[in-house]
């Protein structure tokens, strides 16, 4: 483009003002702000001077910036934060926001969220309460234990509990119990940013009692036990018991600490799941205490559970670390409805959405899949190979590492597009629907999908498949 030409497309470009004018009375921008719309405005103008200095054909008529304008603005003032379908067969998928929450949370968290609530106020006595009192109580009663105090997150649970009874002392752990989660989350991390000095012992695959007991100096402040919930080490091992630790702890005089992680008050090998640790049988064991987390097994809002025994959680409770870490009120609420439910295990499978998936049937899924086929199959018979297949769920969150939920799930082949394009646009819909991909097909999983959401996947499945 000559010089003289770049120049007068500059000078030909409509003021902010102009197009400012250009858009009142336009009802398509009567619900945006004036500010989004001005920022888009500068936005979409910036980018296309750069166009014409950088010598690329552009359209600088006012009525197509306008377009461009609205379209920004749109794109500005969506909701970052979306639901989308979770059609993966992971249950606890940490990328979609973890453990969905059962009714009785939603509505309590509504009738909190619109009105002032006793948060830190006892209403018997007129004076300043404290907010852990709406769950506390009801968590000893369904653990056992003698006090609990609920925070942000497990990481969180783990900080301050090592931060409050082990800092600027050793804390004895096997190596083996190492772990690494998500995001990587290292135990030997938290454990220094919590102010306390590891000490490993025994090895990788075997650790003995008499291992914690030659670690024990006078500056031995705690033996942790971290419950090894995202991987399994099979073979020649050994490990040691709750009861033994708990015991040697009281020889010693040392405060016996563990982490669940995930986390249980339901005995999953009634339900032909294998059997994880229930938060219970810990503090059975007569260890101090036990954290876990409330937005994986146990199917709550996401918070860090601290239980155990009411001299050590009244020091935890004192810690100022323990404001920063507090949760607020619609948290709790979630929190109080989801652990009521817990009273009736029963109820508890049957209104619990974590536990729902979990402990769904290979019959009930492909019930789930057949109805889902069906209604795929009306509209896309014609651009796709649509099948029923045996297939695997995963637990996720860290949970079960090795476990394995037989599942029927709906397979598709698209005939006029890649199995990726497919994922990738479904991906992009609205709603978003997120499933996977093997091998040449897109599979689709109803184990994690929602009452309601089938019309949803079938119509975007049409508009994605039949535009072509």
């Amino acid at each position: 483009m000559p010089p003289t030409d770049k120049h007068q497309q500059l000078r030909d470009l409509p003021g902010v003002d102009h197009l400012l004018e250009s858009i009142k009375g336009d009802e398509r921008f009567v619900e945006i702000p004036r500010k989004v719309i001005l920022e888009s405005i500068r936005s979409i103008l910036g980018n296309i001077r750069q166009d014409i200095l950088d010598n690329h054909t552009t359209d600088i008529q006012s009525n197509k910036i306008i377009q461009q304008t609205l379209d920004a603005a749109r794109e500005r003032i969506k909701n970052k934060l979306v639901p989308v379908i979770n059609a993966t067969g992971v249950v606890l998928h940490t990328n979609l926001g973890r453990a969905l929450l059962c009714e009785d949370a939603l509505k309590n968290i509504q009738t909190i969220s619109q009105s002032y609530s006793n948060l830190e106020l006892n209403l018997s006595t007129g004076k300043r309460g404290i907010r852990y009192t709406a769950v506390e109580s009801l968590i000893c009663e369904l653990t056992g234990a003698q006090s609990a105090i609920a925070v942000n997150n497990n990481a969180g649970a783990v900080l301050l509990a090592l931060n409050t009874l082990a800092k600027d002392t050793e804390v004895v752990v096997s190596r083996g119990e190492l772990v690494e989660i998500g995001g990587s989350f290292r135990i030997p991390d938290i454990m220094s940013r919590s102010g306390c000095h590891l000490k490993e012992v025994g090895t990788t695959n075997r650790t003995h009692l008499r291992d914690y007991e030659q670690a024990v100096t006078q500056n031995t402040g705690l033996f942790l036990k971290v419950h090894t919930s995202n991987y399994k080490i099979e073979g020649f091992t050994a490990s040691v018991g709750l009861d033994e630790l708990s015991e040697l702890g009281k020889k010693k005089n040392i405060p016996v600490m563990e982490d669940l992680g995930s986390g249980t008050l339901i005995n999953f090998s009634k339900y032909g799941l294998p059997a994880e640790p229930l938060v219970g049988d810990s503090i059975s064991s007569g260890i101090d205490v036990v954290t876990f987390s409330g937005d994986k097994l146990l199917g709550g809002p996401q918070s860090g559970i601290i239980v155990g025994k009411k001299e050590a959680i009244e020091r935890i409770k004192a810690n100022p670390l323990t404001r920063a870490l507090r949760i607020d009120k619609l948290t709790l609420s979630a929190l109080e409805a989801t652990l009521k439910l817990y009273r009736d295990e029963k109820r508890a499978i049957r209104e619990i959405p974590t536990l729902r998936m979990l402990t769904m049937s290979y019959d009930q899924t492909c019930k789930k899949a057949r109805n889902l086929e069906k209604q795929i199959k009306k509209i896309i018979h014609t651009t796709a190979r649509v099948e029923l297949e045996d297939l695997e769920s995963r637990p996720g969150g860290g949970s079960f590492p090795e476990l394995k939920l037989p599942t029927q799930c709906i397979t598709i082949r698209p005939e006029n597009m890649s199995v990726a394009h497919l994922e990738k646009s479904l991906r992009q819909a609205s709603p978003a629907i997120i499933g996977r991909i093997e091998g040449d097909r897109y599979i689709i999983d109803p184990r994690t999908i929602q009452t309601g959401q089938d019309e949803i996947i079938s119509k975007n499945l049409g508009e994605i498949l039949l535009k072509k």
